[in-house]
C-alpha cells in the first residue's frame, strides 16, 4: 500500500518561511507527477504547485515568486518552500501523487496525503 507522508506545517508569522515535505512510502515503480493542494476552512481545495517527472513546475498565481516546489529521488520526496507567507496562505496543505505501483497500466494510482496545517498569524 502506497502512502504519502507530509510534514513541516506550523504556526508562522506573516513574512516568515516554511518548508513542507512529502515522501512516498510503499512500493512505487514510477511517479508521473506530484502536487501540493491546500484547503482553507470553508473553502474549496486549491491546486498550489505541481512538478512532473521531466522537471516541469507550475504554480497558482497567488504563490508565484514566493513558493518553490522541488523534488529528490525521482519525485519520491517533494518539497514546498514557502517564503513571504501571508495570512491568506493559512490552510491544510495536502500532497497528491500520480504514480505506478507496477509495470502495467492497471497499476496506475492516485494517492492523497493526510495534510499538514500551515497557520500564518501574528
Amino acid at each position: 500500500q502506497v502512502q504519502l507522508v507530509e510534514s513541516g506545517g506550523a504556526l508562522v508569522q506573516p513574512g516568515g518561511s516554511l518548508r513542507l515535505s512529502c515522501r512516498t512510502s510503499g512500493t512505487v515503480v514510477s511517479i508521473n507527477g506530484m502536487a501540493w493542494y491546500r484547503q482553507a476552512p470553508g473553502q474549496q481545495r486549491e491546486l498550489v504547485a505541481t512538478i512532473t517527472n521531466d522537471g516541469s513546475t507550475s504554480y497558482t498565481d497567488s504563490v508565484k515568486g514566493r513558493f518553490t516546489i522541488s523534488e529528490r529521488n525521482a519525485l519520491n520526496t517533494v518539497y514546498l518552500q514557502m517564503n513571504s507567507l501571508k495570512p491568506e496562505d493559512t490552510a491544510d496543505y495536502v500532497c497528491h501523487a500520480d504514480l505506478y505501483t507496477g509495470h502495467e497500466l492497471s497499476d496506475y494510482l492516485e494517492v492523497w496525503g493526510q495534510g499538514t496545517r500551515v497557520t500564518v498569524s501574528s
